[in-house]
């Protein structure tokens, strides 16, 4: 399946999808840079992991994976993680997407970096590096107390669980969406983005974890009305509704991509 392709671009660009997978915010990316790429879609074994053959196209075999081909290259690029993938497809595609970096007259000073550019490079690191952590475990807590045990081992995964939850998920949560409230609520010359007025690639990181988190009622409307605000509004941008119609003909259903 492949975006309609600009004549300007001559490479080909190849997204390694995994189904159910953060893969979806480099759908999203990409149809913001309005770059043409092709999808390789992968199925997910029973057991939930990933296919050996997604190993053939970078060794962790996990997928977000870009693959660029180009005339100019002497072979193929391949770009893993993805952050990697929003920073270098920016920097080359899309510069809009990153804030000015020196505020005038301060250009290469230590300490001149505009407030924008400070919360881009921050996020861009935080959401991978700490907020999906704990929505790993949360989700790994969850899958424990809804396993399909006998009754009388239930109140046992119930309590762990619910243990593990009280004294780790729960508390970090509350630290963790305090602050992105906040930071919302203080964004850059009333932005309603995390790092300004402008959208960049911290928020195309960021959309996964917090749209997961609402939809499984991890964070509500009236405890924090800033995130809720920010993921509709996200939701509502074209390009955004252009790569969620186009995962659902990937997947070949309209469910909510998994952690």
């Amino acid at each position: 399946m492949a975006s309609q392709a600009p004549a300007e671009h001559n490479f080909k660009l190849t997204l390694h999808w995994l189904n159910q997978s953060r893969s979806q915010r480099i759908v999203w990316l990409l149809e913001e840079l309005k770059l043409p790429y092709e999808v390789k879609l992968y199925e997910r074994n029973k057991d939930y992991l990933a296919p050996p053959e997604l190993k053939e196209v970078h060794p962790l075999g996990k997928s977000p994976v870009i693959v660029l081909e180009a005339p100019a290259l002497s072979k193929p690029l391949v770009l893993a993680e993805s952050g990697t993938i929003v920073e270098y497809l920016t920097e080359h595609f899309g510069q809009w997407l990153a804030p000015k970096q020196y505020a005038p007259g301060k250009e290469g000073q230590l300490g001149g970096e505009t407030e924008e550019w400070l919360r881009y490079r921050y996020f861009m690191h935080y959401t991978e590096g700490s907020l999906m952590a704990i929505m790993v475990v949360w989700v790994i807590i969850q899958k424990i107390k809804n396993a399909p045990v006998p009754f009388f081992i239930k109140p046992i995964t119930n309590m762990i669980g619910g243990n593990v939850e009280k004294s780790f998920t729960q508390p970090n949560f509350d630290n963790h969406f305090a602050l992105i409230e906040s930071q919302l609520n203080t964004s850059p010359n009333g932005g309603d983005f995390i790092c300004g007025k402008e959208l960049t690639g911290a928020d195309i990181l960021m959309i996964f974890p917090l749209e997961s988190a609402v939809n499984r009622g991890v964070i509500t409307q009236d405890k924090y009305p800033k995130i809720c605000d920010y993921v509709s509004k996200i939701q509502q941008r074209e390009a955004y509704q252009r790569a969620s119609q186009k995962i659902k003909e990937i997947e070949g259903s309209d469910k909510t991509s998994k952690i």
